[in-house]
């Protein structure tokens, strides 16, 4: 390698060596002066070698790059960039909430049978109950693939993440279903075409508009007392029929405009039978959740079941102000399992009624405002009406209206409480519990079971993506009500049912009980 001699090596150089040129004939005479130059001369060399070392090795390691690029493979290095290419528009998205609970079905000791006058007494541990629970937890990814300079092909895949449980079918003592939410991409999971001039067109399974609509006026999502349990609630049960994900749906998705946005969901039925009383084509269970037979009823889809499922919603939003309007139908439910004693359902090989298959159908409006003081306020009133033979008012509890009022004042930057009530009319009929049945086997009409439910959260920021949070709810039933607590996300609920087995002919239902919940949790969104 060529030598250079740097501008450092050039100084030093100099340095050591002025000595010399102004010594006197009689020093250099000197044998110890002679020694001391020439051991300076030696040590400009040792310092000049370790100087030009350094020099080569910062050379070798600029170079060392082009090197290695120049090692890799042309046809590794375009794969590498596709990939690169390919994923710079993928976001991988999640949300984590575990909490430590307890809560009570706040069952009776015995009641008295309404139609048949005899003492029933619910079998097993129905007071508190102490359980940890994964709410409302998912992992996704999404992303977009650019096809033009305006639209581009997106896709969404999306699976629920049981945290505190083993993931499976989801079953319990009184319900059976074979879906799997833990499964990959259970959950919102679409591929679609967008363009942010016209909005977004989707294929796949996705919260119905229905739902989406109000979402952001339930401050109390996946806790004790989500607005679930009562708002789109029909039956009282923990599985909200207007509050759902619909499956094999197409959607369409509009941007603002001037503060207007609109969304319309069609999910076509795939069902061979007409009464929709067996499962849709492509389903795992019957359509709205549980397996025929479920319960211990009859061995068909006629606890819910229905054809095609349309929802839109139409919202405005300017500054502290959202208004939203949002209607969904269910077309020809199938809930000839409630009744039993009517003439029809008697000369029904199955013992149930034909009749009563009809459509059910919901719409709300819904107003939130935020003002100066960090106040937030939000407020709906909604409408529920299943369409069947008068005839069957006797055993009709899906129709109804409903309230929801929540306030949530910010207490710091970190800080917030948050206060909610929801309240439930009485239904034009009720079909009967373990405790509240008729003799005749049809229903009561105009029953006593309206239902009020008061939940109240604290919520704490660790950081901008972590949530400490304590929450208590009471679900306060009417004697004839039977409404739970824990709907809209939970991984444990409390319902109405005792702890009765399948094997003794599945758990009984008891109305007017007073359930409560309390819980301490944490939420991390990423």
């Amino acid at each position: 390698m060529k030598f250079t001699l740097k501008p450092l090596q050039a100084a030093l150089l100099v340095a050591f060596s002025i000595p010399s040129l102004t010594l006197s004939s009689a020093a250099l005479a000197d044998a110890a002066t002679d020694a001391r130059i020439e051991a300076l001369e030696q040590q400009v060399k040792i310092l000049t070698t370790k100087l030009t070392q350094v020099s080569e090795q910062k050379s070798e390691q600029k170079a060392a790059p082009a090197d290695a690029a120049a090692a890799v493979p042309p046809a590794l290095a375009e794969r590498a960039r596709k990939f690169f290419e390919a994923i710079k528009d993928v976001e991988f998205y999640g949300n984590l909430d575990v909490s430590v609970d307890g809560s009570s079905k706040g069952l009776k000791n015995s009641y008295n049978d309404v139609g048949g006058a005899r003492i029933v007494s619910p079998v097993g541990h129905n007071g508190w109950q102490s359980d940890l629970s994964t709410n409302l937890s998912y992992v996704g990814i999404r992303g977009k693939h650019p096809l033009s300079d305006n639209m581009s092909l997106i896709y969404q895949l999306e699976t629920q993440i049981d945290i505190t449980a083993t993931a499976g079918s989801a079953n319990s003592t009184s319900a059976q279903d074979t879906t799997v939410k833990g499964a990959l991409t259970s959950r919102n999971s679409y591929v679609g075409l967008a363009d942010a001039r016209w909005g977004a067109v989707k294929l796949g399974k996705t919260d119905a508009p229905y739902k989406t609509s109000t979402a952001r006026m339930n401050p109390f999502s996946g806790m004790w007392g989500d607005y679930s349990v009562i708002m789109g609630n029909t039956g009282g049960d923990n599985r909200v029929e207007f509050g759902t994900r619909l499956d094999h749906a197409l959607w369409y998705e509009s941007p603002k405009w001037r503060g207007w946005s609109f969304n319309a969901l069609i999910s076509p039925g795939q069902n061979r039978g007409y009464e929709n009383s067996i499962q849709a084509s492509g389903e795992s269970s019957c359509t709205g959740g549980n397996i025929p037979g479920s319960g211990g009823g009859a061995i068909a889809c006629v606890d819910g079941s229905y054809g095609s499922a349309y929802s839109a919603s139409i919202a405005y939003e300017n500054g502290p102000l959202y208004v939203t309007g949002a209607y969904e139908l269910h077309s020809r439910v199938n809930r000839t399992g409630d009744v039993s004693g009517t003439p029809q359902a008697l000369a029904n090989p199955i013992g149930l009624d034909p009749n009563d298959v009809g459509n059910e159908y919901a719409y709300k409006i819904g107003v939130q405002y935020a003002f100066p003081t960090k106040t937030t306020v939000s407020a709906i009133y909604e409408v529920m009406r299943r369409n069947i033979p008068a005839y069957l008012k006797e055993q009709n509890e899906r129709s109804r209206n409903g309230y929801w009022l929540a306030l949530t004042q910010d207490l710091t930057p970190v800080d917030s409480i948050s206060l909610g009530w929801a309240h439930a009319n009485a239904t034009s009929g009720d079909p009967g519990q373990h405790n509240t049945s008729a003799a005749d086997g049809i229903g009561t009409i105009n029953p006593d079971n309206a239902a009020n439910m008061y939940t109240l959260a604290y919520k704490h920021k660790i950081d901008k993506q972590t949530t400490w949070y304590a929450n208590y709810a009471v679900t306060a039933n009417r004697p004839l009500a039977h409404y739970d607590l824990g709907a809209g996300g939970r991984g444990v609920t409390a319902d109405c049912h005792d702890g009765q087995t399948i094997a003794a002919g599945a758990p009984n239902c008891y109305a007017g009980g007073r359930l409560q919940g309390v819980s301490a949790g944490v939420n991390y969104k990423f």
